[in-house]
């Protein structure tokens, strides 16, 4: 039995807060906080109706530490579960030190000036949060964190030897609009605009932004042409186990999307450099974020489905050679009929009430910041079937 605080009111804060809503064995008090109180408030009417279950809402500004720390002393939660803007990491990590609460994300630190992937500023948490006797699990969304603990699962089941890993994600759904992000534009667009980056024979090799790519075999939806990204899980995964050779990230993406992709770098609105209009300092990715879609927006009319996965090769337990392929597929119609989002902010919002879950139940509890690579698998992976992200595995 645990009180948590959902703080992030997007797409994926709205799946946590049904997904935990739905535990009420577990998550038997509920917050959602946000920046926007009046989109907490929509979410918490819809599960009312829904769930039959109250939860209570606040506003926050998560950049502000002290904020987070009267909430957090106000509401008493057992654990903080991040799913505001990855700028927000640092703040909300800061205040679960303060007060002594454990803490969970779905995406590393970004510096809000500069696009970049990188644990390192979290990582330095560790000691401070085991003197604290409290802990931080980060990641726990789909990718990273599904991913994370679908190579964890591999490596204890089936290889011996794990030489090549690749992520793959496929978004192969529509949602009718000419352009728009699954995801905060913001971040969406950061991410895919900065190179491109893999590991290969203890080295980082980085290239242009979507400068490799190749048609890969998505199970349920067919070939799609991927592109070669950088992710943060790429990151850990190396450092949890080393024995790996080569490990690759790749995204699909459609040719609308990309051509509209071109002319915003072209036009230089993905910058995250102010520039001055009329007197005002304006971020040009910011204003397009404030142009385009709201994600949570998409849900209703979209159809198709995601894949997403990690193919590994490598030997066995008896050191013959062998290939996996484990993944999800889920439908973006289905999961807006559970909880009004599509499957984007779904699959990332499910592995971040599971992790919480095993959290608060003692079955991944030590003190630190961790990835979720670091734990044993299972407990997760049996969940991810029950709370709906069913998996399947085949040979590739």
């Amino acid at each position: 039995m645990a009180r948590v605080l959902i703080v992030g009111a997007g797409g994926v804060g709205q799946v946590v807060a049904h997904k935990c809503a739905q535990v009420s064995d577990v998550f038997t008090d509920i917050m959602l906080a946000s920046r926007t109180k009046e989109k907490c408030d929509k979410i918490a009417k819809r599960i009312r109706e829904y769930l039959n279950r109250e939860i209570e809402t606040a506003k926050v500004d998560a950049d502000k530490v002290r904020e987070m720390v009267n909430l957090i002393k106000s509401f008493k939660p057992d654990i903080v579960i991040n799913v505001a803007l990855p700028y927000q990491d640092l703040p909300i990590m800061d205040a679960c030190l303060e007060t002594g609460v454990d803490y969970l994300d779905t995406a590393n630190y970004e510096p809000r000036e500069t696009p970049r992937f990188e644990y390192s500023w979290q990582w330095a948490y560790y000691e401070r949060f085991k003197k604290a006797n409290i802990m931080a699990l980060l990641g726990s969304g789909f990718d990273p964190g599904v991913t994370n603990v679908f190579v964890a699962y591999m490596k204890r089941h089936y290889f011996n030897k794990m030489r090549f890993v690749d992520i793959v994600d496929c978004n192969a759904g529509s949602h009718g609009r000419t352009f728009a992000t699954n995801f905060n534009p913001e971040i969406n667009i950061r991410e895919i605009t900065q190179k491109g980056k893999f590991y290969e024979n203890g080295n980082w090799v980085e290239i242009e932004p979507l400068s490799i790519h190749r048609p890969i075999f998505y199970p349920e939806v067919g070939e799609r042409e991927s592109y070669l990204l950088f992710h943060e899980e790429l990151e850990s995964i190396v450092k949890n186990f080393p024995e790996i050779e080569r490990i690759r990230f790749w995204m699909t993406f459609s040719e609308q999307y990309l051509t509209h992709l071109r002319v915003i770098v072209n036009l230089g609105l993905h910058s995250t450099e102010p520039v001055d209009y009329k007197g005002t300092k304006v971020v040009p990715v910011e204003f397009l974020k404030h142009l385009l879609p709201d994600p949570a927006s998409l849900g209703e009319n979209y159809t198709g489905k995601t894949c997403i996965g990690v193919q590994i090769e490598g030997l066995d337990k008896n050191d013959k050679p062998l290939k996996k392929f484990i993944y999800n597929v889920c439908d973006h119609h289905e999961t807006y009929l559970e909880t009004g989002v599509h499957a984007v902010p779904y699959t990332t919002g499910v592995p971040a009430m599971i992790g919480a879950f095993l959290m608060v139940a003692g079955v991944w509890k030590k003190p630190g910041v961790y990835n979720l690579e670091e734990f044993d698998p299972d407990p997760f992976m049996e969940k991810l079937n029950i709370y709906g992200l069913p998996w399947k595995e085949t040979s590739f």
